[in-house]
């Protein structure tokens, strides 16, 4: 039987794009968001806005972080990401647009 993944427990912006992540696990790391974020358009535009960027909750329904317009990221990958494990390419896409 499979692990349930980690899920995001608490937040915190520490500066431009990068969060401090806790999970339910007891890992924290700092993941750092730019590349994520920074030209790529849609629902991720408003977040190149620090402001809005800062904006930042945690959704415990959905174990992640997300923002007022429901912008958000797979917990497992913030995971990896907060752990400075790789992550396969085809994990990191959306809809063939790199995360």
């Amino acid at each position: 039987m499979s692990e349930p993944c980690a899920t995001v427990v608490d937040a915190r912006v520490v500066d431009a794009y990068r969060v401090e992540l806790r999970f339910s696990d007891g890992v924290r790391g700092v993941v750092d968001l730019a590349r994520r974020i920074l030209g790529r358009g849609g629902v991720f535009r408003p977040l190149e806005d620090p402001q809005f960027f800062g904006q930042v909750r945690v959704d415990p329904e959905l174990g992640t972080i997300v923002w007022p317009n429901e912008a958000d990221f797979c917990p497992d990958l913030l995971h990896r990401w907060a752990l400075g494990e790789p992550v396969p390419r085809e994990q990191e896409t959306v809809e063939g647009r790199d995360l």
